[in-house]
């Protein structure tokens, strides 16, 4: 099946104005520009949602263009590996996220890491074993402690007992991108430190940051705006106008509280490192965002970030629920729903999985008295919904719905044959002591590839899979561990209700 997705964001335009205006920044400066890159280096998915036709490593592409002319240094923040934060998108530790990522850019970008930088390093024990485990596979890493001084004693900050304790990182092109895992990572002060150094040695350095959101040009309640609101809810960022751009140019421009409330402070150390160099007026102007302009279709991307607020209030409730977050993160984004007037059941899917969900207990064909729905919004607006059963998840049953669909394959026929559906839960029988016999969907897509050979439904059904991505997708209840790994190699937008599908304070 062939669907034109809706296109509201022309990516190569935007592609095209960002690098220009990149490299204009590259020549502002007689040696070497720091670029901060805010967000995500790749796999933007927040991104490709509220402005349909962006392409999730549009940045990578980006970079690749001028790939002559770039270093990149990784900044992970020694906190954030001790207590194993998550990207949630990912479902991975920040540590681990940087593997990946490393990874990633030399395989699949031909992009090679000049350096990792631990930041805030206090000498933990796990930071000092993800040092060890990077360089011994011959990368470079560096640790950064907290800047003595900060953020109140300027003259101590920018000296040899501030930015001088840190260890300068070698770079040798002219662009330095220095990006993180997700915010807090240290990557601004990274830029400053060697910003400090490469004045000591003589270098006129520049610093300017990568950015997407909010979009400077787009009015402040813009839903696009909103959307990035919400999506850092739990960091307590509000969008805000711009103050110093208002008094410097007259001109209303829109960036985050964190920025203006640092820019008085980043003035007086750029300023004190750079000197007469330093020429920004106000945070707007150390951004490179050019998003804004690539917007074609005003009403697509509204009602896209119309559906980003709802996507975040629902995964807030979840994380609420899981202790992830607090009860007034949750109450920050369900505000934002209200000021665009939206609700929960605008996402489509959901009213179709609570039906689901009803339908199954009707029936009675629940599992262990608990019933679940799912429903599944293909490319071309079908929904297909499933429930769960003594057999298998909501997920499950929603995934292979979804597939038979898509293949044109009649319900009568199984994808999975039940003599195998039965021996796997004989399986699980014994393995779990009795408990979660039903099929998680990361099971259910093992045990349909393990029919293919024998049922032609099965190769077919296996096929459609990959048109499962990007797809909206609703659960009444928290996933299980099977269900979000499966859900997340298919590349669903996934919500789920804040409900968990069963008592048990364990589920595997």
């Amino acid at each position: 099946m062939i669907v034109n997705e809706p296109v509201a964001f022309d990516a190569d335009k935007y592609l095209e104005e960002q690098t220009a205006e990149i490299l204009k920044r590259i020549e502002r400066f007689d040696d070497k520009l720091y670029l901060e890159f805010g967000g995500k280096l790749i796999f933007d998915y927040h991104a490709s949602r509220v402005l349909p036709g962006f392409r999730p490593n549009v940045k990578m592409r980006l970079l690749q263009q001028i790939k002559n002319k770039v270093d990149i240094i990784l900044c992970i923040y020694a906190g954030d590996i001790d207590r194993s934060k998550i990207r949630a998108d990912f479902g991975i530790t920040y540590d681990v996220d940087v593997l990946r990522l490393i990874d990633d850019l030399r395989r699949d970008w031909d992009l090679v890491i000049t350096a990792v930088v631990i930041t805030r390093y206090e000498d933990q024990p796990s930071a000092q074993l993800f040092k060890n485990k990077l360089e011994r596979r011959n990368l470079k890493v560096y640790t950064h402690r907290a800047t003595k001084g900060y953020p109140t004693d300027v003259d101590l900050i920018v000296s040899k007992e501030g930015y001088g304790r840190n260890s300068y990182i070698e770079t040798t092109h002219p662009l330095v991108v220095v990006a993180g895992p997700g915010p807090g990572s240290g990557k601004l002060g990274t830029c400053l430190s060697q910003l400090y150094h490469e004045y000591e040695r003589g270098v006129r350095a520049g610093y300017a940051k990568f950015e997407t959101f909010p979009i400077w040009n787009l009015p402040l309640k813009h839903p696009v705006n909103v959307a990035y609101e919400a999506a850092t809810a739990d960091l307590k960022d509000v969008n805000v106008v711009d103050p110093f751009h208002l008094e410097a140019y007259g001109n209303t421009a829109v960036n985050y509280n964190r920025d203006v409330e640092a820019f008085p402070l980043l003035k007086r150390i750029l300023e004190r490192i750079a000197g007469a160099d330093f020429f920004y007026q106000s945070p707007t102007d150390m951004g490179v965002n050019r998003a804004g302009f690539g917007i074609v279709d005003e009403e697509g991307v509204r009602q896209a970030a119309k559906q980003e607020v709802v996507r975040r209030v629902l995964r807030y409730r979840c994380e609420y629920m899981m202790g992830l977050v607090g009860r007034e993160t949750v109450d920050r984004v369900e505000l934002l729903m209200n000021e665009l007037g939206i609700q929960i059941e605008d996402r489509r899917v959901v009213r179709p999985a609570r039906e689901a969900a009803k339908r199954a207990a009707c029936a009675g064909k629940g599992h262990e008295g608990v019933y679940c729905g799912t429903a599944i919004e293909l490319r071309d607006g079908t929904i297909v919904t499933g429930n769960n059963s003594p057999l298998m998840h909501a997920a499950t049953s929603a995934v292979l719905n979804a597939i038979k669909h898509l293949a044109g394959i009649p319900d009568r026929i199984h994808l999975i044959a039940p003599s195998i559906v039965e021996a796997i839960g004989d399986m699980k029988k014994v393995m779990k002591d009795g408990r979660s016999v039903s099929l998680d969907l990361e099971e259910a897509l093992v045990a349909v590839a393990a029919s293919a050979p024998l049922n032609s439904a099965a190769k077919l059904a296996i096929e459609q899979l990959k048109e499962l991505r990007s797809c909206e997708m609703h659960i009444t209840h928290i996933p299980t561990p099977g269900d979000e790994a499966g859900l997340r190699t298919l590349g669903v937008n996934l919500t789920s209700d804040p409900s968990f599908s069963s008592d048990s304070l364990y589920i595997m």
